[in-house]
């Protein structure tokens, strides 16, 4: 895959977490989306963006589920009190206006909602 950055490879070859196999599906998948979507190491995990923005972040902290957090850049952005975003996945927990996290308590749980996870990461890029 063309948009895959080395490092994150390398970062994810070491990576010692007990859903090390679901962040590596979930990752080919999320960069499967669109040619665009790029990938970087951010807050020691893997992170992608779109348009020169990053959108999502793996929090690898929790060791007792994947976490992800939906956000639209590192800093608050001033358009963030007119933001609307529907989740008719219902699969977000949203931490503010912009900014949510949905999470897989299992690589079952995954597998069961990983359509709904991906058409939801597939919009929020482009918000």
């Amino acid at each position: 895959m063309e948009n895959q950055s080395p490092a994150v490879t390398a970062f994810l070859r070491d990576l010692r977490h007990p859903f090390k196999e679901v962040i590596g599906v979930l990752r080919s998948e999320i960069l499967a989306l669109d040619p665009g979507i790029t990938e970087q190491i951010k807050w020691k995990a893997p992170s992608f963006g779109f348009a020169g923005t990053d959108r999502v972040t793996m929090n690898l902290r929790p060791t007792d589920r994947l976490q992800i957090v939906l956000h639209r850049g590192a800093k608050v952005r001033a358009d963030v009190a007119g933001f609307q975003f529907a989740d008719e996945s219902g699969l977000v927990q949203w931490l503010a206006r912009d900014r949510g996290t949905v999470s897989f308590a299992s690589a079952d749980d995954a597998e069961k909602k990983r359509e709904d996870f991906l058409r939801l990461v597939d919009r929020w890029m482009r918000v």
